[in-house]
């Protein structure tokens, strides 16, 4: 062989190795941040279902905006689900009883809030069983779904969660997505992309979130007006 044809295999076989790597990074990347897959166990973003019902859901927390949501849905009359973190729940005891108490649902959303990929069986059940025990000692006693931190996932934690028979919760709303959204940007959104079964998803524990907690009252309301019920994410599981 020539040098000048050993020089273009070398080439080839350098440009074929970084496409397959380049694959096998953007398949990894996908999966990681899929809403509507994961590697064994039940998922759920969406109920297919005829029925005009929508899952409210609102991530992280407690803190000290607990109380304001609360007052909120309960003016409303709509029950929720609130994935909360294990670490904040453990910070703000007295807020978790509050939301257990005015009958929300609860569920995890992890201990420390880390994303849940690369990292060991070990400190996958860890971040998952504190922060059970932070929901039970609120006196929930109802189901507990999990939902990843920022939706990740690739393995392990699919693993564990079939294992023990638990769900994964994602979404198929979050109109707030952008931090910098207004209000009537978010309400917008919520009743142009909501379908029947819908999960939403919003972010109002922080004080940078003041525009979603915002939202809060005109979707109900929107969404009623179109003839949509609120429903817990356990109930809505039961339409599947």
């Amino acid at each position: 062989m020539s040098p000048r044809s050993a020089r273009r295999r070398r080439v080839l076989v350098g440009a074929s190795v970084l496409l397959c790597l380049s694959l096998v990074l953007w398949g990894l990347n996908t999966l990681v941040n899929s809403r509507t897959f994961q590697l064994g166990g039940t998922l759920v973003h969406r109920v297919a279902t005829d029925a005009r019902v929508v899952a409210l859901t609102f991530d992280d927390g407690p803190t000290e905006y607990t109380e304001e949501v609360l007052a909120t849905l309960a003016e409303l009359d709509v029950t929720a689900t609130f994935y909360l973190t294990g670490r904040e729940l453990e910070e703000n005891p007295g807020a978790g009883r509050l939301i257990a108490g005015a009958g929300h649902e609860l569920g995890n959303h992890s201990y420390s809030h880390r994303r849940m990929v690369f990292h060991s069986p070990d400190f996958v059940a860890s971040e998952i069983e504190r922060t059970d025990e932070a929901i039970r000692a609120t006196g929930y006693s109802g189901e507990i779904t999990f939902r990843p931190p920022n939706g990740k996932k690739l393995y392990v934690l699919p693993r564990y969660l079939a294992e023990h028979g638990r769900t994964t919760v994602t979404w198929d709303v979050e109109p707030d997505s952008d931090a910098t959204a207004d209000a009537d940007t978010i309400v917008a959104q919520t009743v142009r992309q909501v379908r029947p079964g819908s999960i939403v998803l919003l972010h109002v524990m922080y004080d940078s979130r003041e525009a979603s907690r915002a939202a809060i009252a005109p979707v109900v309301e929107s969404l009623r007006a179109d003839g949509y019920e609120f429903v817990t994410v356990s109930e809505l599981l039961r339409y599947r």
